[in-house]
């Protein structure tokens, strides 16, 4: 559905749970770069979303990044920061917006578990009209080139994998610790690579990896996954906590550097 999107800014306001923040939302504070919040509307729907503009003269490759399975964090909004800090034009979609009780966002929720249980209760049509609404909002900035990429985390990461077979238009895909779509047929329709980065002690999600190869090559596609040894689920969060393990932090930076390096070829 081609969405008509009205777009109104409000100011920036912490998000839920600072326990899953590491102290991001200082970081944001003292951000140099640009940040607003974009209400983009389609249909009876308004997702507030995160918005970060890199400092440069020319336009940007724009990122849409899917939080995990907490809500939009303030975590999650220090990567939209990171990204934009690389050159991007970052937008997080808070994909709870309207779920909270009294019709808030995830900052509304009393706590992670009330946040966690809606986001499984979220209508997959509901999740894909969303990312499309705020994707045809992020290209059509006049700061972007027209390139638009989905990165996602957990949750996220299942729902990036799922986006890019839903979305014709995309350059890439980078999958974090999220797995593929059960219905084989939809990989088909998958335009762009799409790169995944997972822990070695994930055994849930790694358990998947074969078969996605499989499937992927069977459908033509680029499918290149990289296991980081000794990480586990929710590496590149865990990797920043200053109590991380050592494994965590050592794949939290090599994810950046290869995810950077990609990103630099689209």
């Amino acid at each position: 559905m081609k969405s008509a999107l009205i777009i109104t800014l409000a100011a920036v306001m912490p998000g839920l749970a600072a326990s899953a923040t590491n102290g991001a939302g200082q970081g944001l504070s003292a951000s140099p770069r640009h940040q607003e919040w974009a209400d983009v509307k389609h249909g009876n729907r308004s997702v507030h979303s995160f918005v970060v503009y890199p400092q440069t003269s020319r336009k940007a490759t724009a990122v849409v990044v899917i939080h995990e399975n907490r809500g939009l964090t303030d975590w999650v909004r220090s990567i939209a920061d990171q990204l934009a800090e690389a050159g991007y034009l970052a937008i997080a979609p808070d994909l709870l917006s309207g779920m909270a009780p009294g019709g808030g966002n995830t900052s509304n929720f009393p706590n992670e578990d009330a946040a966690m249980q809606a986001i499984y209760r979220l209508d997959p049509g509901q999740v894909t009209e969303d990312l499309t609404a705020v994707a045809d909002y992020v290209v059509k900035l006049p700061a972007a080139n027209g390139k638009l990429v989905v990165a996602g985390f957990c949750w996220g990461g299942g729902q990036s994998f799922r986006f890019a077979t839903n979305r014709k238009a995309l350059n890439a895909a980078f999958v974090f610790y999220g797995t593929a779509p059960e219905d084989r047929a939809a990989l088909e329709r998958i335009a762009g690579p799409v790169y995944g980065f997972y822990g070695g002690n994930d055994a849930r999600v790694d358990a998947t990896i074969p078969a996605t190869e499989a499937a992927m090559k069977q459908a033509g596609k680029k499918y290149e996954p990289v296991t980081y040894q000794g990480a586990g689920h929710a590496f590149m969060r865990l990797g920043e906590e200053p109590n991380g393990t050592e494994e965590n932090k050592k794949a939290r930076d090599q994810a950046w550097v290869r995810w950077k390096a990609l990103l630099k070829q689209i």
